[in-house]
């Protein structure tokens, strides 16, 4: 079985060994997407990619809204593991079995019933909906899958094993690339190919990925008798965090939603570009992500040990090492940015390239602000102070509100592109103020925290 104890050693060592198959997997999910892109596109042309596109927010919201909630119990069990209390975290991790069964039922229900709804009032041009419809229904039908690798991998990462997901996922990439080129490529499915190619995927990589769980991390499982004594204390804890968290993203995306529906009154091409752009924005990003996301494991195992000095140390430490990777990534977009959209969406659109550019340039020169958001969020949450994080999405989703309302319509796809580097500023301005008030005690934590 393996752990890794972050109460002891080296911070920053702790975190970037845990960090490195994070970053790999998330390269791994990033890629397999950007192969979707330009199946998508060399087969079946820029329409294809638009429909993909014009269903990426929506398909953001059901995926995130799995991974905030799994994130969030996982807080839980994480601080259990931390605080070494054996029977708590066996019953931490029934709970959250308990409350995935019932997030699977619920998200995917819903997710089928009001898809074509959600569609129309996103503006979803009329001569790509059926294609846009078609591959995301397909895409909640496997929803079951999503959120059980979800589960998984948030357990095995809460007692510090970020590597063994990782091969789950690699399989999970390797499956979908071969599957995107069979049912595209050579048998004609068309954009429904590359949705069911997804499911089918995400379906082998949740199976085996349980499948290792059971046989190599029985000390932590739950018993029958687990289940039947779950404390209502540990519900609550892990509804508390897991609804943050997934109220966190969903705030995001929702206003993803919004954003989007006011871009996808703005045509095709500029829902190729925006899709195209936002390939290549997710790849750079995936980095910071990943360190928050590794840093926030080991907060949450050091604040369940009450070692609250070793996370004043880590935070700085993985802030330098952000903000290295933001200086690497504009230096990257400037000078092959135009390139990489090219390579990906086998389109030679100047006028689509130029525009992709623009967005991608636009956001990695604001990336600095964006690794403070991810490290703060995701610590704070950590350390279970859920308020200020919700809060910073709540003020992502009405700047998102008020984007499509004024700004896209007023300057096109310059204010698509300028809606996020602003929501940037003034989110990492409220979270910075918000975690120094906190240091100081506002949030009842000592100034060593």
């Amino acid at each position: 079985m393996r752990v890794r104890n972050m109460t002891e050693g080296n911070p920053l060592s702790h975190i970037l060994l845990f960090a490195i198959p994070l970053f790999i997997g998330n390269i791994f999910q990033q890629i397999y997407s950007i192969v979707d892109q330009m199946v998508a596109g060399h087969c079946l042309g820029d329409g294809a990619i638009a429909a993909i596109g014009a269903t990426s927010a929506l398909y953001g919201l059901m995926i995130n809204l799995a991974s905030g909630l799994n994130n969030g119990y996982a807080i839980t069990v994480t601080q259990s593991f931390g605080a070494g209390d054996g029977q708590r975290l066996r019953r931490s991790i029934a709970g959250m079995i308990m409350l995935d069964a019932g997030s699977v039922v619920i998200i995917t229900t819903l997710s089928l019933v009001f898809m074509e709804p959600l569609l129309r009032f996103m503006n979803t041009p009329e001569n790509i909906f059926y294609e846009a419809y078609s591959y995301i229904a397909v895409i909640c039908g496997g929803m079951g899958a999503t959120i059980c690798y979800n589960m998984v991998a948030g357990i095995l990462r809460a007692v510090g094993n970020s590597r063994t997901p990782l091969y789950f996922l690699m399989l999970s990439s390797g499956i979908n690339i071969g599957l995107d080129l069979l049912f595209v490529a050579v048998l004609g499915f068309g954009i429904i190919g590359t949705a069911v190619a997804t499911v089918i995927a995400q379906t082998v990589s949740a199976c085996a990925a349980g499948t290792y769980l059971l046989k190599n991390y029985r000390d932590i499982l739950p018993e029958k008798e687990d289940f039947s004594h779950i404390p209502a204390s540990t519900y609550s804890a892990l509804l508390s965090t897991g609804i943050s968290m997934g109220l966190m993203y969903c705030m995001i995306d929702i206003g993803s939603v919004i954003f989007q529906r006011a871009n996808n009154e703005l045509g095709e091409a500029i829902i190729t570009a925006h899709t195209a752009a936002r390939r290549w924005i997710m790849v750079f990003m995936q980095p910071l992500t990943t360190v928050a996301q590794a840093n926030a494991t080991f907060v949450g195992q050091n604040w369940g040990a009450g070692k609250k000095d070793r996370i004043r140390r880590a935070m700085r430490q993985v802030m330098g090492i952000e903000l290295l990777w933001c200086g690497f990534s504009a230096a990257v977009i400037f000078l092959l940015g135009g390139l990489l959209v090219s390579v990906t969406t086998g389109s030679n659109d100047i006028q689509m390239i130029d525009n992709a550019v623009l967005s991608l340039k636009l956001h990695v020169g604001f990336f600095p602000f964006v690794c403070i958001i991810f490290v703060l969020r995701n610590a704070m949450q950590a350390m279970g102070k859920k308020v200020v994080p919700v809060s910073a999405s709540c003020i992502e989703l009405a700047m998102k509100i008020g984007a499509a309302s004024v700004l896209i319509p007023m300057l096109g796809f310059l204010g698509t592109s300028l809606t996020e580097p602003l929501t940037w500023v003034v989110m990492m301005a409220f979270l910075s103020v918000a975690y120094l008030l906190m240091r100081k005690g506002l949030f009842g934590i000592d100034k060593t925290a």
